[in-house]
């Protein structure tokens, strides 16, 4: 409430008829009211409904709670010009106000009111209609929103701005890119979007819980702020470009991608963020909302029918980077999962997806362009290499890299991406060169150090140097919240690869290492990482006074992240791996018999396998993953070994033309084997062998076996 006039302690001057009658607007005769509190500046009735008169000068207030709220000269205003003088209070304020002074001391004070002001009221006005009395009810947003849709930028001056805002930020200007969006968020749904957006990167980076819940607290302001624009009546949420696509202005065709585009961020923030399977499945919901707006846009919308203006290409590329992104994730799970996504309306088409993505990137000037590119790149040089089955091609990920390298030099996260295109190349001493200059090329966000020093530390373990990647394994478990159960895990494998004699650094001991894992266990959208569920049970062996030792801890978790694609481009680099594994095989002979025996042996025959697949020696590898399948029954704890033999016996085969027999060993691989560690990215792979198959099997035409 204004402040302007303090109310004493024992009483205050009520006004009772202020505007009221006759046009008047001179305020009439007040009654002073000892010792309560019904009306004026600083009541607090209990609920009530009507309209209670604020002081001279200050305009009524409007109850319709238990909190009343002042209508300030700014509201005054607008209201002006659409309704009539304000209204007195009706008979159900009345009738509230009595019961609220029913107790016996205010009864007599109360009737003397009701006796004084019934002389000093004027004739009751018309009864207003029902809208006007709802309307003005909602007049505290209205006028808000009114306000500050009249400030409210054209959508031209508002894409330059964010525009150059990206420019800022790729230019590693973090601060300055937040300062130029921050002032107008509340006025221009992409000023809003691009501040929610970079503050969620942050977030994500971080891994901190403030973060992630200030990141989506913004995120959702910036929905309502696209919310205010859309059509009025796609407000509920579904829009239907069949009755109205056409129809709407241009602007409303953005506010519809920018408020998908906020659904499906909100959503990637509640997995993050919350583990109750209350909030997961309303992560879910608005992932199916947003695709379910995407795919109206892009199916009712055609480019030619869109308008043509100079902000069109912003509006493709935001209807090309929802469709995409999600034609290509969908594209990449396992039919078995694909089945139930698609019963949920969900559908996906590789080729669709990557067309899509191509087109937003390429596209310009173009808003979406850069997050089109890094899907693309994310794409290139971590999903199909870790998920798929290796491939070499790089041309793709470069191509679209070089314009952004050469107009930002010295980006860390162009500079990262470069760092990874060499690392997955082969060529680990550029890419180290690379990871190094995007950690000096900044240090306001830290995260994107923390970047590098993941990559950095499997550099170093390709080529052997396991203090280095010691060393940044211990930065990443100090410094970054990702995952510190597996930065901690790879610290003590890391260590245990070193000769027994050999100082360990900083005085740390591996097993007091690998038994503190399990400590640091942590849940994303719910569930534990696979990565991190690995480690846990790697390491659970280190819980016993006598335990038997891991053979080669490090070389399996690079498995685990397909590091050994990288290995196979460096003979040297292959020939020192296969050194260390002979090493290990020979330990393995002269210790006592465990438990662990056979499954070690196992781990150690399937490393050595694809070793020696690389090396060309297709026989010895052969033997290798046969000898691991034979064995399948004496396994007794790490089962995933057998499936992911038959998957490189069946690369193998592959590679040599095999294909009816690799086909035969992946679908054993597929449904013979269940609930064994990293099941999925097992299931991923085989899935893009099995695809790659069947590509190849519709170009030449051929007969045979048919994968699925």
């Amino acid at each position: 409430p204004p402040s302007a006039s303090p109310v004493p302690r024992k009483g205050f001057s009520l006004p009772i008829a202020h505007g009221l009658g006759g046009g008047s607007r001179e305020p009439q005769e007040g009654i002073q009211i000892m010792g309560l509190g019904i009306m004026g500046l600083n009541c607090r009735p209990q609920r009530v409904s009507g309209w209670i008169l604020g002081a001279p000068g200050e305009g009524p207030t409007c109850c319709g709670s238990s909190r009343v709220t002042a209508l300030t000269p700014a509201r005054m205003r607008f209201l002006a010009t659409s309704a009539p003088r304000p209204l007195r209070p009706t008979s159900s304020t009345r009738d509230a106000r009595s019961r609220f002074c029913a107790s016996s001391p205010q009864r007599r004070i109360w009737r003397s009111y009701c006796a004084a002001s019934s002389s000093l009221r004027p004739p009751r006005p018309p009864s207003p209609s029902p809208a006007f009395a709802f309307a003005f009810a909602l007049a505290r947003p209205a006028a808000s929103m009114a306000l500050e849709a009249a400030r409210s930028i054209p959508l031209e001056a508002a894409l330059a701005e964010c525009t150059e805002a990206l420019n800022c930020f790729l230019r590693n200007q973090f601060s300055e890119s937040l300062e130029m969006l921050q002032p107008r968020t509340r006025e221009s749904m992409y000023h809003a979007l691009i501040y929610a957006t970079i503050l969620e990167m942050q977030a994500m980076m971080t891994f901190e819980q403030e973060d992630i819940a200030h990141a989506g607290h913004t995120m959702k302001e910036a929905q309502e702020i696209c919310q205010r624009f859309r059509r009025k009546n796609v407000a509920s949420g579904a829009f239907s470009g069949r009755t109205g696509g056409e129809s709407c202005t241009e602007e409303e065709l953005h506010a519809e991608v920018c408020y998908a585009e906020c659904l499906l961020h909100r959503a990637a923030l509640t997995f993050l963020q919350d583990e109750n399977m209350v909030n997961f499945v309303k992560g879910g919901l608005k992932v199916r909302s947003s695709y379910l707006i995407y795919r109206e846009l892009s199916s009712c919308l055609q480019p030619s029918r869109l308008p043509a203006s100079s902000v069109r290409a912003h509006l493709e590329g935001g209807i090309a980077l929802g469709i995409g992104a999600f034609n290509l994730t969908l594209s990449l799970f396992p039919p078995r999962i694909l089945k139930l996504l698609e019963f949920a309306g969900f559908s996906g088409d590789k080729d669709y997806g990557l067309q899509q993505l191509h087109q937003g990137a390429t596209t310009t000037p173009n808003l979406r362009a850069l997050l089109c590119t890094m899907l693309l790149l994310c794409y290139y040089t971590f999903l199909t290499f870790i998920l798929g089955v290796g491939e070499d091609d790089f041309t793709e990920a470069e191509a679209l890299l070089s314009p952004y390298l050469s107009r930002y030099p010295k980006s860390a996260i162009f500079l990262f991406f470069a760092g990874r295109i060499e690392e997955i190349k082969g060529n680990i001493n550029e890419a180290i060169k690379k990871f190094e200059e995007g950690c000096s090329a900044q240090q306001a966000w830290k995260q994107f150090h923390h970047m590098c020093y993941w990559e950095l530390m499997w550099c170093f373990a390709y080529k052997g140097m396991w203090k280095m990647a010691y060393f940044y394994a211990d930065l990443l478990s100090k410094e970054n919240r990702w995952s510190k159960a597996m930065y901690v895990y790879m610290k003590a494998a890391f260590l245990s690869m070193l000769p027994r004699g050999e100082p360990r650094p900083f005085g740390e001991d591996e097993v007091a290492l690998f038994r503190q894992v399990s400590s640091f266990k942590q849940k994303i959208a719910g569930k534990s990482p696979p990565t991190e569920k690995f480690a846990i049970r790697k390491a659970r062996r280190y819980k016993a006074s006598e335990h038997t030792p891991l053979p080669v801890p490090a070389l399996e978790m690079m498995y685990m992240w397909n590091g050994f694609t990288v290995l196979r481009k460096q003979q040297e680099l292959l020939e020192g791996t296969l050194n260390t594994l002979t090493q290990a095989e020979k330990q393995l002979q002269e210790v006592p018999a465990s438990e662990y025996q056979v499954d070690d042996k196992c781990l150690v025959l399937l490393l050595k396998g694809l070793v020696l697949k690389h090396l060309h020696s297709p026989a010895e590898a052969e033997a290798c993953f046969s000898a691991v399948h034979a064995s399948e029954k004496r396994i007794r704890y790490d089962h995933y070994l057998v499936p992911n033999a038959l998957l490189e016996l069946s690369l193998l085969y592959v590679g040599q033309g095999r294909n009816e027999e690799a086909v035969r060993l992946l679908r054993k691989a597929k449904n013979n084997y269940k609930n064994y560690s990293m099941e999925s990215r097992t299931l991923f792979r085989i899935h893009a062998v099995l695809s790659k198959l069947k590509a190849l099997q519709e170009e030449n035409g051929a007969d045979g076996a048919t994968p699925s």
